[in-house]
């Protein structure tokens, strides 16, 4: 298999659903604003994706996805599909569980998110709750399809599945707005379609790999099983993991529902523009480096390991970096040219430019920290990634003291990117110790030079950047959204192709960067 080839494609689809989430967004600026509707239901929705990073995404794929790679590999399709059949009728069981309790408990879940909240905009918020909790559902059983495609090395649906969700979220807001009171329930039921339409997509796909669970095995023998057993073992310590930075998000979602209104909804928006390159390089990379990194570690093959784990963080820093800094020089920009339509208001714009700015400052550790983590997951070493986030939950909200005050809702930000950043560093470093039972992560060569390469590179690229940016009145175009589009789309392309002339010139050679495994 082609990694690059693999990780493009991831990419590809990725970029898809990143576009459609985009459009999506400014849909939903241009139609709710960033008052108190709009931070409603960025809340509920919050919720149920909170749990999906926690269990599903979380420390679920965390303890299932390396142990199905190591059972495949050792002992063959037939015990991994043992595995997929037990895991998958516990699962179900746990998730109907699971929906009935959120659904009930929707006011409790509301305060814990948002008690700076009261009146309509609580009411408004508990009923979305309620209306999206079982989403949580769909995206747990879709986490685990995914998983399972990926330990196959099947990547096309799992990249292509956040899509389908995008769509009916625009479709929603497209044509349901006038049909409920308040309008922002439509949005709920477009997030409750697309979760279905998600889980109905991974059923052929996981037919043609002849992996689709056969849920007639019973409970009790579904609960012994071997492989459910040792899921939930690794489940303990990546689930404290993974809490931790859900706790994290917890406690940064109440202090901005305490702040002015809005400030829930522009750290929303600013972590849409986020999320756009964190998942075409850091997910991408790590989803296709997940099965690689785990048959390595099975086969105790040292010199492989180290390989693919090398090539993953040089190619990371060849892509994050100029991403971080075109978000920090461009921050505006891109905020007007997605966002700034109909109720969303130029101080809107200012207001999210600010926590596109500090989030951007920590990309380059949000997207290592994709690459890192699955390095000790596929060594089944989950709890030094625990250890690593405590550690950094504790530093993150003692930043919160002194960046929120001085910064209102962008220090919220700051101190998410300066935990990143502390995360990423921490974990190479643990990579680089000698572990029991585990040797130690050794970089190639030439660290040195590719940095110094990328460096000049980047002075290049953020010199243009800064220049052209502060040529146009960004604001003022409010009415010429093409013109402004155009402006800002010729501005990456020359500085893209500033980017990469300059690395070529310093001596990088990006086919070097083709790998088979």
């Amino acid at each position: 298999m082609n990694l690059l080839k693999a990780a493009a494609t991831v990419s590809g689809f990725t970029f898809l659903s990143r576009i459609t989430g985009l459009v999506r967004d400014t849909l939903l600026a241009r139609t709710f604003g960033a008052g108190e509707n709009m931070d409603a239901f960025f809340v509920a929705f919050r919720i149920p994706n909170l749990l999906r990073r926690l269990f599903a995404e979380g420390a679920f794929s965390q303890a299932f996805v390396p142990l199905l790679g190591r059972i495949k590999s050792e002992q063959g399709d037939a015990a991994a599909h043992g595995v997929i059949d037990a895991v998958a009728v516990i699962l179900i069981w746990v998730l109907l569980v699971v929906s009935v309790v959120g659904v009930v408990g929707a006011p409790l879940l509301v305060w814990l998110l948002a008690s700076g909240w009261s009146g309509a905009q609580l009411d408004t918020t508990v009923l979305l709750t309620r209306i999206m909790f079982p989403y949580i559902a769909c995206m747990s059983l879709v986490a685990m399809a995914s998983g399972v495609l990926n330990t196959w090395r099947h990547f096309v649906v799992p990249a292509f599945t956040p899509v389908l969700l995008n769509l009916t979220m625009i479709l929603a807001a497209w044509l349901l707005t006038p049909y409920f009171n308040p309008p922002i329930l439509a949005m709920a039921v477009g997030v409750m379609v697309g979760g279905v339409l998600q889980l109905a997509i991974q059923i052929p796909a996981l037919k043609k790999v002849g992996a689709l669970p056969k849920l007639g095995t019973p409970f009790k023998a579904a609960w012994r099983h071997a492989g459910t057993r040792n899921v939930l073992k690794n489940m303990a310590p990546a689930l404290l993991g993974v809490g931790v930075a859900q706790i994290a998000l917890l406690i940064n979602t109440q202090i901005a529902s305490h702040l002015i209104a809005g400030s829930v909804s522009w750290l929303s928006f600013a972590d849409r523009l986020m999320e756009f390159p964190t998942a075409l390089l850091g997910v991408a990379l790590g989803t296709v480096l997940m099965p690689s990194l785990t048959k390595a570690a099975a086969q105790q093959d040292r010199a492989q390991f180290n390989a693919l784990l090398d090539w993953g963080l040089r190619l990371t820093c060849l892509l994050a970096l100029p991403a971080a800094v075109a978000l920090v020089l461009l921050a505006q920009p891109l905020v007007a040219v997605l966002f700034h339509y109909g109720k969303f208001s130029a101080n809107d714009v200012l207001m999210t430019q600010s926590a596109v700015a500090t989030y951007a400052l920590g990309l380059i550790g949000f997207s290592l920290i994709k690459i890192l983590a699955p390095a000790f997951y596929a060594q089944q070493n989950i709890k030094t990634p625990v250890k690593i986030a405590i550690a950094v939950l504790i530093v993150g909200q003692i930043a919160n003291i002194f960046t929120v005050p001085w910064l209102g809702h962008a220090g919220l930000a700051l101190s998410i990117s300066i935990g990143a950043l502390l995360n990423a560093g921490l974990l190479y470093w643990g990579l680089r110790r000698t572990v029991a039972g585990q040797a130690r992560f050794t970089a190639k060569a030439g660290w040195l030079k590719y940095t110094t390469q990328l460096l000049i590179a980047l002075l290049g690229m953020a010199a243009w950047l800064w220049w052209a940016a502060a040529q146009i009145n960004w604001l003022a175009l409010q009415s010429d959204w093409l013109l402004r589009l155009a402006y800002l789309l010729g501005i990456c392309a020359v500085g893209a192709g500033i980017y990469f002339v300059l690395l070529t010139l310093c001596g990088v050679k990006l086919r070097a960067f083709a790998r088979r495994v």
